[in-house]
C-alpha cells in the first residue's frame, strides 16, 4: 500500500505541464520574432545552423519529468511492509455532551457548551491507551465519533460539535445513555464507561431507567452538571430566548436528577466548575478500573521511498545539463 506522509506537495505537479506549455509558447513566440526578421523560415535557419529545435524540447521534459520525480520525492512516499496487529490496555469511554440550546447559557465563560468541550479536549490529553467515543444529544441522540484509540480525530470531531448537531431540540439523557451502551465494541465486556455531561433538564424520557440497565449489563455511568441552580437565561439570535408567553426562559441545573442517575449507574455526579470542570474525579476512577486488553491491525514498518524519486530526478537534471542547445557538429563518417 502506497502512502504519502505530506500529501500536501502533490499539488505542485500541477506546475509540469504548464513547464510544458510555456517552453511551447516561447519556441513559438521566438520563431515569429525570428521569421519576422529574417523575412522566411528557409533564411532564418540559414542564419542559425548551430540551434537544435529537437534538443530544447529534450531539455524540457527531461527537466519536467525531474521536477516532478522532485515533487513526489519531497510527499514522501512510503510503503507499507506489513499488516500488524496492535494490542493495548485501556477502558472503553462514551462521552455524552448535550447540545440542547440550554447549554447556550453563559454560567461559564463562554458558554457552558463551548467550557464542555475545552473540558472533553483536556480530558482526551489525559487518556493513557483508553479508548473513546463522542455522542451529542438533545431531543435525540447521534454518534459523533465511533470508539477509538485516536485521540486526534476524536478532538477533530469535537471542534465540529455545535447546537445544530442535532436537529430536534429538547434533552433526552436516557436515549443518550442507550446509543452509548450499543457503541461500545465487542472486545469490551467489563471496563465500559459513560460520562454525561449536561445541565440535566431531562424532558424526554426516563433517565434513570436507562442508568440503571446499563449498570445490568456492566457499564458505569457518571455525569456531570453544567450550570447553577438559580439558572441562566439562553441568548439566541442576539437577543434571550422567550417562551410563547413572551417570558424569558431560564434553565436551571437539576443537580438532583443527575445524582440519581449516576447512582444507579453505579457512577458519580460531579457538579462543574470555572476552575475544574469535573472531569479529573472521574480520570482517577477510570485509570483505578481494571484495563481490558484491545487489539486493532494497523500498517506498520513503513519503507520511505524518497531517496530513489530525488536520485532519479538528480540523474535527469544532469542528463538535461549534457544535453545542452546545439546541434552536434562532429560527423563521424565526414571528417574535415
Amino acid at each position: 500500500m502506497l502512502y504519502f506522509a505530506n500529501p500536501g506537495y502533490l499539488y505542485l505537479l500541477i506546475l509540469v505541464p504548464l513547464l510544458v506549455a510555456g517552453y511551447a509558447l516561447l519556441r513559438w513566440l521566438r520563431s515569429k520574432r525570428v521569421a519576422a526578421f529574417a523575412g522566411d523560415k528557409r533564411l532564418a535557419k540559414e542564419l542559425m545552423p548551430s540551434v537544435s529545435p529537437v534538443k530544447g524540447w529534450v531539455r524540457t521534459i527531461l527537466f519536467a519529468v525531474a521536477f516532478a520525480s522532485f515533487v513526489i520525492g519531497i510527499a514522501r512516499p512510503q510503503i507499507g511492509a506489513k499488516l500488524s496487529e496492535h494490542k493495548t490496555q485501556g477502558v472503553e469511554v462514551m462521552i455524552c455532551l448535550d447540545v440542547s440550546n440550554s447549554m447556550l447559557a453563559q454560567d461559564y465563560s463562554p458558554c457552558r457548551l463551548d467550557r464542555a468541550k475545552l473540558a472533553i479536549s483536556r480530558f482526551v490529553d489525559k487518556l493513557r491507551d483508553d479508548r473513546i467515543g463522542l455522542i451529542v444529544f438533545a431531543g435525540q441522540s447521534f454518534v459523533q465519533l465511533p470508539i477509538t484509540s485516536d485521540y486526534v480525530s476524536a478532538k477533530m470531531f469535537l471542534g465540529s460539535i455545535g447546537t445544530d448537531s442535532v436537529p430536534i431540540q429538547g434533552t433526552a439523557i436516557g436515549d443518550a445513555i442507550r446509543t452509548a451502551v450499543r457503541g461500545f465494541s465487542d472486545q469490551s465486556s467489563k471496563s465500559r464507561v459513560i460520562i454525561i455531561i449536561t445541565d440535566g433538564e431531562n424532558h424526554e424520557d426516563d433517565a434513570v431507567e436507562a442508568a440503571r440497565q446499563a449498570a445490568e449489563v456492566g457499564v458505569r455511568v457518571f455525569t456531570v452538571g453544567v450550570g447553577s441552580p438559580e439558572g441562566k437565561p439562553i441568548p439566541m439570535g442576539g437577543d434571550l430566548l422567550k417562551d410563547k408567553d413572551g417570558n424569558i426562559v431560564v434553565t436551571k441545573l437539576d443537580e438532583a436528577a443527575l445524582q440519581e442517575i449516576a447512582d444507579v449507574g453505579n457512577g458519580a455526579y460531579v457538579r462543574a466548575g470555572n476552575g475544574e470542570f469535573g472531569l479529573n474525579p472521574i480520570i482517577d476512577s477510570i485509570h483505578r478500573m481494571d484495563a481490558e486488553e484491545f487489539s486493532s491491525v494497523v500498517f506498520e514498518e513503513f519503507d520511505e521511498q524518497y531517496m530513489y524519486f530525488f536520485g532519479f530526478a538528480l540523474l535527469l537534471l544532469v542528463v538535461e545539463m549534457l544535453v545542452g542547445s546545439r546541434k552536434l557538429r562532429f560527423n563521424l563518417f565526414n571528417r574535415k
